[in-house]
């Protein structure tokens, strides 16, 4: 019997269409030779929304994503200015509850790395922290933020790396400042020592989020599973993505106990709007993750097989890997691959 999957799928700003366009092609491509079927339901989200919804999340989206099992979301461009809208991708943290970001940090044949062979996760608490926007004006100059921690968040989020960890290496590294924010990283710090003790097998290291981002260039080998809150993990993971090659290339997912939201780490790259010039690799990761999710693990492995068999022949690259090809070049390479 064929399983059908609807997926919600939002372009975004800048060069999200396209690197989305690209990845849709390659989720076709593996479809055809499966048993399931991928329904595309597409919404409208990102700024280019703002002048006609008064929001980069319209509650039509809104309600399109509801009815789906999991979203692939292209990059979109975040207003910076006081009083506008929060991100789409935080927004959507926060209302299905993805409390896990899970970022791959791996290196792929034939691309510039720190060091060769290297293959650990960054897990991010996705939904408080810095991030949970709570930022007040208490005089002219004078601002605050509240950086949220909760025990049960942590205990969460710690519980979802330790299960990880136990089906990798048995390694994991929990990364604060507590000897700076004693309360805030000592409810994150009791979490993880809780979350322990269901895991026994698994080895664990304490450090300082200053001393994690060294060892990251120094001996980024040393690391399995990292788990970290929100605003360390934001940090930790894009430095990870540059140690391991390119953000054309870093893929995130954001996992909810009911629902997953998939999206490339890198942002929507304005300037290049249109120039089909991009690297497509970390949006099509993302999709490939996004199977996985869903249980289609073969599929999901034929695609990250196809895109290490284009890398590793060296013959299609895009700009960001010291070459000229076009975003759809690559994509079409990827699909060729998973055709043969």
């Amino acid at each position: 019997m064929t399983k059908t999957y609807k997926i919600a799928a939002l372009k975004g700003d800048g060069i999200g269409p396209e690197v989305t366009e690209a990845t849709i092609k390659v989720l076709e491509a593996v479809e055809a030779k499966s048993t399931f079927k991928l329904n595309f339901l597409y919404g409208e989200a990102g700024l280019h929304c703002i002048a006609q919804y008064g929001t980069n999340l319209p509650k039509e989206t809104l309600e399109l994503i509801r009815q789906t099992d999991a979203c692939l979301k292209g990059p979109m461009t975040t207003p910076e200015e006081a009083g506008a809208p929060v991100s789409v991708a935080v927004t959507l943290r926060k209302i299905f509850n993805l409390y896990a970001n899970v970022r791959p940090c791996k290196t792929f044949p034939n691309v510039e790395a720190l060091k060769p062979n290297l293959d650990f996760v960054v897990v991010r608490e996705n939904t408080e922290g810095l991030y949970s926007g709570a930022e007040s004006l208490l005089a002219p100059g004078v601002g605050v933020a509240l950086r949220i921690i909760t025990h049960d968040a942590s205990l969460k989020i710690a519980d979802y790396a330790f299960k990880l960890a136990s089906q990798r290496r048995k390694h994991l590294t929990y990364v604060h400042k507590g000897n700076i924010l004693r309360i805030t990283d000592g409810i994150f710090k009791d979490a993880v020592k809780e979350a322990q003790k269901n895991y026994p097998d698994v080895t664990v290291d304490d450090m300082h989020v200053d001393a994690a981002t060294m060892q990251l260039i120094k001996k980024p080998e040393f690391y399995d599973v990292i788990v970290t809150t929100n605003l360390f993990g934001d940090i930790l993971s894009d430095e990870a993505a540059q140690v391991t090659g390119s953000l054309g290339l870093a893929a995130g997912a954001n996992i909810g106990e009911k629902y997953g939201m998939f999206e490339p780490v890198h942002g929507s790259a304005p300037k290049y709007t249109g120039m089909n010039r991009v690297n497509p690799i970390a949006t099509i990761m993302a999709g490939s993750m996004m199977l996985d999710y869903l249980g289609e693990k073969a599929a999901a492995a034929k695609i990250e097989n196809a895109v290490i068999a284009v890398l590793k022949e060296g013959k299609v690259r895009t700009a960001d890997l010291g070459g000229k090809d076009t975003t759809s070049a690559m994509a079409d390479a990827i699909v060729a691959k998973l055709k043969a």
